[in-house]
């Protein structure tokens, strides 16, 4: 059922009698699925049970209760999911490191099946829990359409030089998902609900920021924007995408990031829908060429989130400009409170404190005026990526870290003319964002929240 270049083993030792598990992470549904659907395959294959484990980190980076809330209100629908194919869903609290390793060994389990996650964190997780186990641990790419690795050997230097590669190996990857059935051997080791409150309790709420109603988590909501954005907004998406004053985006990037959409069922049901073909080639480069680059980038480049990860045309430029005079500099806390003089840069991120999202353009200016208005490239990348981890839905993601290191780093870009601060790092201003888009309507409709 699932293409075996999607798939690699991490940690090659021999099968043991027990269950196969699939440890969840980073694609938290149960449709759509190539690494669920690969742990069934195997365990129909050797006749065994099927077992899904999810190990909930009380603190994971900057993600915060909002995060956590709209992260368990997917489990949630998972184990129900999951409960009607005969399939247990158990959930773990904790030290990855420790308890999966832990669950493994104590419920004899036979190998492990688990997401791809190009993140130094997650990355970590798997090589410790590989080495503190004798059983196979394998690893799925369903995540990604074209599997990471696959798409390239090598960091790309921009969307062009990937383009090609990724659009060569689509019709391979580029396939109907098969169906999940309800598996026939059962496992009876006693297992416990879900229990909302209890574990939303255990996360203190620690945003300085209001209440996000109506963000709420799970496939079945992920489906629902999805075929609104469908039916009502991308016949007219190549029009309006930029326009950040606009509703035309899709809304489904916090989605994506928890793994609650597969981006492939996307791309599918936009590719055999009526809408004018301007929409769907500028939506699908975002959803498979944009979205696979930012993977590229964290999975071949370990520095992703620090100077060092920058080309070395733009260390070099910057470097050269680090003694520039700052006509404003500004602190976390400043920049954290939208205290700015600008009051486009406070808006956007007025923006991100209250829905946890920002639209893609303002958050290139956003990023470029952090640069602007600190005192060195480090600086403004520490506090970029902490009030991206911390706000953002879609926070603690490759796009995240990727869309940063693009703005202030000038990963995926060419140099540019040189100015004060920036170098040849592409440069961005106020008088160019009011003649991309209505800044004052866009500053309204924040005011408006």
């Amino acid at each position: 059922m699932v293409n075996k270049k999607r798939i690699r083993i991490i940690h090659d030792k021999p099968f043991r009698e027990g269950a196969v598990v699939y440890w969840m992470q980073r694609d938290q549904r149960v449709n759509d699925n190539w690494a669920l659907l690969y742990a069934q395959e195997l365990a129909l294959e050797m006749k065994r049970p099927l077992l899904v484990i999810f190990c909930l980190v009380p603190e994971f980076l900057e993600a915060t209760s909002r995060h956590y809330k709209f992260m368990l209100n997917g489990l949630s629908e998972v184990e129900e999911r999951l409960k009607i194919l005969d399939i247990p869903f158990f959930l773990l609290k904790g030290d990855p490191e420790i308890l999966v390793s832990s669950f493994i060994t104590r419920n004899k389990i036979s190998c492990i099946i688990t997401d791809f996650n190009p993140l130094k964190l997650t990355t970590k997780w798997k090589k410790v829990v590989a080495e503190s186990i004798e059983r196979p641990l394998i690893e799925v790419d369903a995540h990604n359409i074209i599997p990471c690795w696959i798409a390239s050997s090598k960091q790309e230097f921009s969307a062009r030089t990937i383009r090609s590669k990724i659009q060569k190996s689509l019709p391979d990857y580029l396939v109907p998902f098969p169906v999940l059935v309800k598996h026939p051997f059962r496992y009876f080791l006693p297992f416990e609900q879900l229990d909302l409150d209890i574990l939303l309790e255990s996360f203190p709420d620690k945003e300085s920021c209001a209440s996000t109603s109506g963000n709420k988590g799970g496939e079945n909501e992920a489906g629902s924007i999805f075929k609104v954005f469908l039916r009502e907004k991308l016949n007219h998406y190549h029009l309006e995408r930029n326009f950040p004053e606009t509703d035309s985006q899709s809304g489904l990037s916090p989605f994506l990031h928890f793994g609650h959409i597969s981006a492939q069922r996307m791309a599918l049901d936009i590719i055999s829908s009526e809408i004018v073909a301007e929409s769907k080639n500028a939506f699908l480069e975002e959803l498979i060429v944009r979205k696979e680059l930012s993977d590229n980038f964290c999975y071949y480049n370990p520095d992703y989130d620090r100077f060092e990860g920058f080309p070395a045309w733009a260390q070099k430029t910057l470097n050269l400009h680090r003694e520039d005079p700052r006509m404003y500099s500004y602190s976390t806390d400043t920049f954290e409170n939208a205290g700015t003089h600008d009051d486009l840069w406070n808006a956007a991120q007025k923006e991100l404190i209250i829905t946890g999202k920002m639209h893609g353009y303002m958050r290139m200016y956003w990023a470029k005026k952090i640069l602007e208005w600190t005192n060195s490239p480090e600086e403004a990348m520490a506090i970029a990526i902490y009030l991206n981890d911390k706000y953002e839905f879609d926070g603690r993601d490759p796009n995240g870290y990727a869309g940063i290191a693009w703005s202030i780093g000038g990963v995926h870009d060419r140099p540019w003319g040189e100015r004060p601060i920036f170098g040849n790092v592409r440069y961005m201003n106020y008088n160019g964002c009011l003649r991309k888009f209505d800044v004052k309507a866009y500053i309204r409709k924040i005011s408006s929240f």
